[in-house]
C-alpha cells in the first residue's frame, strides 16, 4: 500500500521591514550626573615601543581606554573603543598615542579620552664580572589624557633592586638583612626619556643592581657592592630625586620606593613628588 503525503502550507515571509535595534546607551539619563571616565580596560593588545639599541621593541599591552559621559547620556558605546584601536592597525605604535586619543573624542563626542599602557620592557644585561648576558623584563606604563585640544603624557618605569640595610650594617657583627626592593617613578617632561635611561638612573640608586644570570664571581661582586651601599627607602627615593633633578626637561615626577622585608612581616615605603 503506497504513503500518502500531504503538503503543508508554506509559511509567508514577513513583508514588513526590519525596524532598527534599540540604542539604549544615546537615550537620555535623569539622575544628573556626570560620568569621569567610562570605557574599557583589561584589554590585550600589541604594541611597538622605542628602543634605544634596536629602534623599536615588540610588546603586549593590558590597556585601558576611557572617556567622560555628559550627564544627559545613559552610557557609552563600549565596542567604539575597540574599533578606534582597530583603526591603527594590528600593532599600535607609541606615536599614534595623540592620533588615538583624537579619534576616542571624536568617535564617542567626547570632551575628554584617556589611554593607559602597561607592558613589560626587556633589556639585555651583562652579569658584573663574567659578563654573560641575560634579558631582564620591567614594568613599563604610558597614560595619556586629552582634554580639548591639550594632551598630558607620564611615563612610568617600576624597577627592582637589591637594598641592604644600613641600620642592620651598624648594629650586627655578622653581614646585614638585605631585600628586594622596587622604585616606581611617573615623570612628565618635554623631550623624550627613553625607558632604558630612566631605568639606569634608578638602577644606579640602590645597594645593588638586580641581575637575571650570576655566575659565582658575579654572585660574589654583587653581594659585597650591596654591603658597601646600604640604602633605606628614604636613601631610594632621595637618590633618585636628586637624578631626576638634573634633568631640565622634566617638569614633575613622583619617586615611590617599596623595600619588601626580609626580616619584617611589613613593608618598607617612602615617596616624594615635586612640580
Amino acid at each position: 500500500m503506497a504513503a500518502t503525503t500531504t503538503s503543508q502550507p508554506k509559511p509567508e515571509l514577513n513583508s514588513n521591514p526590519v525596524s532598527p535595534l534599540r540604542d539604549k546607551q544615546s537615550e537620555p539619563d535623569h539622575r544628573n550626573l556626570r560620568i569621569d571616565k567610562v570605557g574599557v580596560r583589561g584589554l590585550r593588545f600589541p604594541i611597538q615601543v622605542r628602543d634605544k639599541a634596536r629602534v623599536v621593541q615588540n610588546t603586549v599591552a593590558t590597556i585601558g581606554m576611557y572617556v567622560d559621559l555628559p550627564k544627559e547620556f545613559k552610557g557609552t558605546h563600549m565596542s567604539r573603543f575597540i574599533e578606534v584601536l582597530n583603526a591603527h592597525g594590528g600593532i599600535v605604535h607609541v606615536e599614534n598615542i595623540p592620533d588615538i586619543l583624537r579619534a576616542m573624542q571624536s568617535r564617542l563626542a567626547a570632551q575628554t579620552a584617556h589611554l593607559e599602557m602597561e607592558f613589560p620592557f626587556f633589556l639585555t644585561k651583562k652579569a658584573p664580572v663574567t659578563g654573560q648576558e641575560g634579558v631582564m623584563d620591567y614594568t613599563a606604563r604610558f597614560e595619556a589624557n586629552a582634554t580639548g585640544t591639550e594632551i598630558d603624557f607620564v611615563l612610568t618605569v617600576v624597577v627592582g633592586l637589591t637594598t641592604l640595610c644600613p641600620c642592620s650594617k651598624a648594629i650586627s657583627r655578622y653581614s646585614a638583612h638585605n631585600q628586594r626592593g622596587y622604585v616606581t617613578v611617573a615623570i612628565r617632561s618635554s623631550e623624550i626619556i627613553w625607558i632604558e635611561d630612566l631605568i639606569a638612573l634608578v638602577e644606579s640608586c640602590g645597594s645593588s643592581e638586580l641581575y637575571s644570570l650570576l655566575k659565582r664571581p658575579d654572585e660574589k661582586a654583587v653581594t659585597e657592592r650591596a654591603y658597601e651601599n646600604p640604602v633605606f627607602v628614604e636613601d631610594l627615593v632621595r637618590n633618585v630625586a636628586l637624578k631626576l633633578n638634573e634633568i631640565p626637561d622634566i617638569s614633575w615626577y613622583r619617586v615611590e620606593a617599596e623595600n619588601h622585608e626580609s626580616i619584617h612581616n611589613h613593608n618598607a615605603y617612602a615617596c616624594i613628588e615635586k612640580g
